[in-house]
């Protein structure tokens, strides 16, 4: 079972609240933090060290399977109610400046 899924596959499951605060206790508790697994584990609240480990090493595995190429390219609509699509939307926005 992936990170991605895990929020809804059998076993432990995570809110995506959860999932927000693990993401945010691991930018805290960096690999050499002591007892990182309880902290983050006490950040995200109802869930074990155990738990937020097995969820951390998931989502390694994920990031290894995504980076290393073998994950499908999603297949996005084009978006914009218009039918416009990504290439205009673009061009529409090329000369917009962020302040």
């Amino acid at each position: 079972m992936s990170y991605f899924t895990s929020s809804t596959g059998s076993g432990s499951s995570w809110t995506a609240k959860q999932n927000k605060l693990f993401e945010k206790a691991l930018a805290v508790y960096d690999k050499d933090t002591p007892d990182r697994w309880q902290n983050v584990a006490k950040a995200v609240g109802g869930k074990s060290p155990e738990e937020v480990k097995r969820h951390y090493d998931r989502l390694v595995e994920d990031l290894v399977y995504i980076e290393s190429g073998q994950a499908p390219l999603p297949n996005y609509k084009p978006s914009g109610s218009n039918g416009r699509g990504l290439v205009e939307e673009q061009r529409l926005t090329r000369n917009l400046k962020l302040q």
